[in-house]
């Protein structure tokens, strides 16, 4: 049910610059269809006029299967084409900006993903000011209202936080609107926080959220608040946030570069950090998980279907309504094979590495660099994992999407026999046109329902399921008290659904490490996370600073294609990759510098 998605615009224009929100005129301050010119006064006299302002808050969740960028892009996950923004950032080539910007084509500030410093500031000035006049007209609310009403506003300031800390490390933490007319500038110019100052204030939050117990644990789709903030949206968040903090490139007394702020890390090592990571990703499993209220739903393929909406495995998204402009989904117009049933139909954006596809499992369950696995590297599709046949299109791969009248095969091979291959998906290793260039196309996440259009699609963009709080679980208690038993049944789960066996018993820490790390990256393929993996792990120094490589398949006779296909394993050579240190964390604009004093850039910029 898309109830929250009937958002309301305001039409006061309130100029953000830097972090100095100024005072809006108040008089006339939303319009709405239903509810016109709206005063400040009848704003909070009703808790359905009240709704209309927090609705507004909501639709500043980005809506991020519209972007033209996904954070997979900056990963070793994806290749990706020359003109975008990731482009240059795979290249090294990341630079201050001189204001904000989100642009995607051909930019240096590196990932944004929805958040600009600018654009930042505005969502939490819009959830500080409705806990402002909430309370001020507290008497006009029912205690359920008001406290719930309340808990959302502050989930959704804490996570819009958690959001930009992923990228930027300590901010200036604002819980009151900024008024220059009231304010002196001492007030008004926050300085910026360290990282254990955003991290705790962060944490707290949605402690004190979980804590108070106002908001439903879970929503379906048949209920009028789905949607909305839940405890198990606050858990979740304040679970990832947690395993984020105690990871190795932030949790140590040595940053990435020089830090004498501590923005980017906390100045010391705490093993305790993993310990508190797993305790509350435990308290989620014992508390709402294992077939509570949330559970793994029994088709990974289908938990991205519109029909399968706030199903059981699904805890915190984001709404998105078909065929309404800038409220729909344009994700399978960017991506998957670009050409089906011989008609153009998307720009093959979302092209996987060999590097990912090689995660995938065995059928038997075993990786294909064990030797008894039985991986053929002229068969490499035959007999994989279930998870590779649902998220990857590869080389003769059926493709058949519900809206298509029938399937298609989708070739990626070289065939020089063709007459026209700029018309077909074969692979475009000069990255002259739409096709993918790495041999591979992605399946998983496209919607089945939708045929590739602007704004076509109304599956929402899910944040968070719980198979990534078995997976967080699993890590941060492998990494606080070794390999137990809790552990190998958080990744077993997981490996179950996909038909797989189960983990070898008797692991050592070291290599239930690895094995979680191929079960994180493996289930949760597509759904960005593998940018900020490589981040918190310190593991893009490494993984990014090697090119990827592509499968290419040609006929040891291509006159006629009489001879065999030859599989070859080959690197991408489009442009040479580079990671410098300081791209662990984006740059702050320099015109936020520039007004004030308090604002210090990150290392190396």
């Amino acid at each position: 049910m898309k109830a929250v998605m009937n958002y309301l615009k305001i039409s006061c224009a309130c100029i953000l610059m830097a972090i100095l929100p100024v005072a809006c005129d108040t008089d006339e301050f939303l319009e709405n269809a239903n509810k016109a010119n709206l005063t400040d006064k009848t704003q909070w006299e009703s808790e359905t006029n009240a709704d209309v302002f927090l609705n507004d808050v909501y639709s500043e969740l980005p809506n991020k299967l519209n972007q033209t960028e996904t954070l997979d892009y900056f990963s070793d996950d994806y290749n990706i084409s020359h003109y975008y923004t990731a482009s240059n950032w795979r290249q090294g080539v990341t630079q201050i900006p001189s204001s904000s910007t989100d642009n995607p084509w051909g930019g240096t500030q590196g990932p944004t993903y929805g958040y600009t410093w600018q654009n930042f500031f505005v969502k939490i000035r819009k959830c500080n000011t409705f806990i402002q006049k909430l309370t001020e007209n507290k008497a006009n609310f029912s205690e359920a209202y008001y406290s719930k009403r309340i808990d959302e506003a502050r989930f959704l300031r804490a996570f819009f936080y958690s959001e930009f800390f992923v990228h930027i490390g300590g901010l200036p933490i604002i819980t009151v609107p900024l008024d220059r007319n009231t304010m002196s500038p001492e007030e008004l110019l926050q300085p910026r926080k360290t990282f254990q100052e955003t991290f705790d204030f962060i944490v707290n939050e949605l402690d004190q959220v979980v804590k108070g117990e106002h908001l439903a644990v879970k929503y379906n789709s048949s209920d009028k608040d789905a949607g909305r903030a839940t405890l198990g949206a606050a858990l979740a968040v304040k679970g990832w946030i947690e395993l984020f903090g105690a990871s190795p490139l932030f949790n140590t007394a040595t940053p990435y570069l020089p830090d004498p702020g501590k923005f980017v890390h906390f100045g010391n090592f705490d093993a305790s950090r993993w310990a508190k990571a797993a305790a509350t990703n435990k308290q989620f499993i014992d508390k709402y998980g294992n077939g509570q209220r949330y559970n793994l739903f029994g088709d990974l393929k289908k938990i991205f279907r519109v029909s399968n909406e706030y199903n059981s495995e699904v805890i915190w998204d984001r709404q998105v309504v078909a065929n309404v402009g800038g409220m729909g989904s344009s994700y399978e117009q960017r991506g998957g094979p670009t050409y089906v049933l011989g008609e153009y139909r998307s720009w093959g954006n979302y092209n996987p590495t060999q590097e990912l596809v090689d995660q995938f499992a065995m059928a038997n369950g075993k990786p294909i660099t064990d030797p008894t696995s039985g991986y053929n590297p002229q068969k490499p599709y035959a007999n994989r994992e279930k998870r590779f046949y649902d998220a990857i299109v590869f080389d003769g791969a059926v493709y058949k999407q519900d809206w298509m009248p029938r399937a298609d095969t989708i070739y990626t091979r070289i065939d020089a026999t063709y007459p026209n291959p700029d018309r077909t998906n074969q692979i475009d290793l000069a990255g002259k046109t739409d096709v993918g260039d790495s041999g591979y196309y992605q399946k998983k996440r496209l919607n089945p329902d939708a045929a590739p259009g602007a704004d076509a699609s109304g599956q929402n963009y899910i944040f968070f399921r719980y198979a990534e709080i078995l997976l967080n679980f699993a890590e941060a208690q492998n990494e606080a008290a070794g390999p137990d038993a809790s552990v190998y049944d958080a990744i077993n789960k997981l490996r179950a659904r996909s038909e797989l066996p189960a983990l070898p018993a008797g692991l050592s820490k070291d290599a239930m490490r690895t094995a979680i790390a191929r079960e994180r990256r493996v289930e949760l393929c597509f759904e960005d996370k593998r940018f900020l993996d490589n981040k918190r792990l310190g593991a893009a120094a490494t993984v990014m600073n090697k090119p990827r490589h592509n499968m290419v398949i040609r006929n040891s006779v291509p006159a006629n294609n009489s001879g065999v296909w030859v599989y070859t394993i080959e690197e991408e050579k489009k442009y040479k990759v580079k990671f410098e240190l300081k791209q662990y964390m984006s740059p702050i604009p320099q015109n936020v510098l520039d007004q004030n004093a308090g604002i210090k850039q990150n290392p190396g910029y």
